[in-house]
C-alpha cells in the first residue's frame, strides 16, 4: 500500500510530465516510498519527496552541482522545473535512468561505476557552486546506529554490532572531521545508485541527497566492505578498483588500496549490520544468510585495532 506522500507525489509528478490538465495514459510507478525519500516515475519525468528534515540550503547546492557543466556525463542532472513541496519535503524532479538489472549481477557495470566515481572524485572544486556540504557518509552510519537501536533487538543480536561501532575511530562515527580529501564525494554509492539514461546509453550517478566534501576512499567503502566479508568475489572486486585506479583516482594509491579503504570498510560494514538487525527486528524475522554474513565481520571488526589496517581481503 502506498503512502499518502506517494500518492500526491504520484499526482505532482503527472503535472511535471504533462501540464496539469494534459491527460495521458502512463501509468505511474512509485519506485521507493520511505519517510527519507519518495520517488514516483511518470513517463520519463522521476519525482523526488526528499526527507522533511533536509537542508534546503544544502539541497540547493547540490542541485547545482549535479547541473554544472563540469559533471557533465558523471552526474545525471535535474530537469529544469519549478521548485516544489509536498507535505513540507521538498520534491526535485529528474530524468528516468534504467537501473541496474538486480536478476543479472553478472552484468553489474563494476567498471563504468568505478570510473563515474573518479571522475567526481577528481572534479576542481573551486570551478563549483558553494558553499559545499559535507559529505554524510558517516552521518548515515550513525543514523543505521540510531535506527537498530529504536528498533530494541535482542541485546545477543545488537551486541556485534555496538562492539564494531565503538572500535571505530571517532571521524567514522560522524563525531569528529573526517580526515583525508577534501575530494567531491557521492557519499551512498552502491549499483542501485548507477542508471543507464536512455537517451544515450551512458551511465550516470544519481541521488545527491548524500552528495558533499569528504574523504573520497568512503565511496569505495560499500564494494571494499563486501569484498572483505565475502559477499563480492575477487573478480568484480578486482574489475572495480582496477578500473578506478585506471582511471588515476585520487582516494587509493596505485599499489595497495587497502590502508586507504580499511576504516571506511569497517563503517560500512558496522552500517549494514546494523540496518539488517533494525529490519529483521521490525519484521519479527531471522537474519538472512548475506545479514547474517555482515554481522559475523561485526565479531571481527570489534577486535581489530581501530586505526591500523586490517589484514588485507585474500
Amino acid at each position: 500500500m502506498t503512502s499518502p506522500v506517494a500518492r500526491a507525489l504520484t499526482v505532482t509528478v503527472r503535472a511535471a510530465a504533462h501540464g496539469p490538465h494534459t491527460a495521458c495514459a502512463c501509468p505511474p510507478a512509485v519506485l521507493a516510498d520511505r519517510r527519507d525519500g519518495t520517488v514516483v516515475r511518470h513517463g520519463d519525468t522521476v519525482a523526488k519527496a526528499h526527507a522533511s528534515d533536509t537542508d534546503r540550503g544544502g539541497l540547493a547546492v547540490r542541485l547545482a552541482v549535479a547541473a554544472h557543466p563540469g559533471l557533465a556525463g558523471v552526474l545525471l542532472p535535474p530537469l529544469d522545473l519549478p521548485a516544489a513541496e509536498l507535505d513540507g519535503r521538498p520534491v526535485t524532479f529528474w530524468p528516468h535512468g534504467t537501473p541496474v538489472d538486480p536478476e543479472h549481477p553478472e552484468a553489474a557495470p563494476w567498471e563504468a561505476a568505478a570510473v563515474l566515481l573518479a571522475r567526481l572524485h577528481a572534479t576542481p572544486l573551486d570551478a563549483l557552486p558553494g558553499p559545499l556540504p559535507a559529505m554524510r557518509g558517516p552521518h548515515k552510519a550513525a543514523l543505521a546506529l540510531s535506527r537498530m537501536r529504536g528498533a530494541r533487538p535482542p541485546l545477543t543480536v545488537a551486541d556485534p554490532v555496538e562492539r564494531a561501532w565503538a572500535a571505530l575511530p571517532a571521524w567514522a562515527r560522524a563525531e569528529a572531521p573526517m580526515p583525508g580529501g577534501p575530494a567531491l564525494c557521492h557519499g551512498d554509492l552502491h549499483l542501485g545508485q548507477v542508471v543507464r539514461h536512455p537517451a544515450d546509453g551512458d551511465w550516470f550517478l544519481i541521488d545527491i541527497d548524500d552528495l558533499g566534501l569528504g574523504d573520497p576512499a568512503w565511496d569505495l567503502a560499500r564494494p571494499a566492505a563486501w569484498y572483505a566479508a565475502g559477499l563480492l568475489g575477487r573478480e568484480e572486486w578486482l574489475r572495480f578498483i582496477g578500473a578506478y585506479q585506471s582511471a588515476q583516482g585520487p582516494a587509493v594509491p596505485a599499489d595497495d588500496p587497502w590502508p586507504a579503504l580499511d576504516i571506511p570498510a569497517r563503517a560500512l560494514t558496522v552500517q549494514s549490520a546494523a540496518l539488517a538487525v533494525a529490519k529483521s527486528t521490525a519484521e519479527q524475522r531471522p537474519l538472512d544468510e548475506a545479514e547474517l554474513v555482515v554481522l559475523d565481520a561485526c565479531d571481527r571488526i570489534a577486535a581489530l585495532p581501530a586505526e591500523l589496517p586490517a589484514e588485507r581481503p585474500k
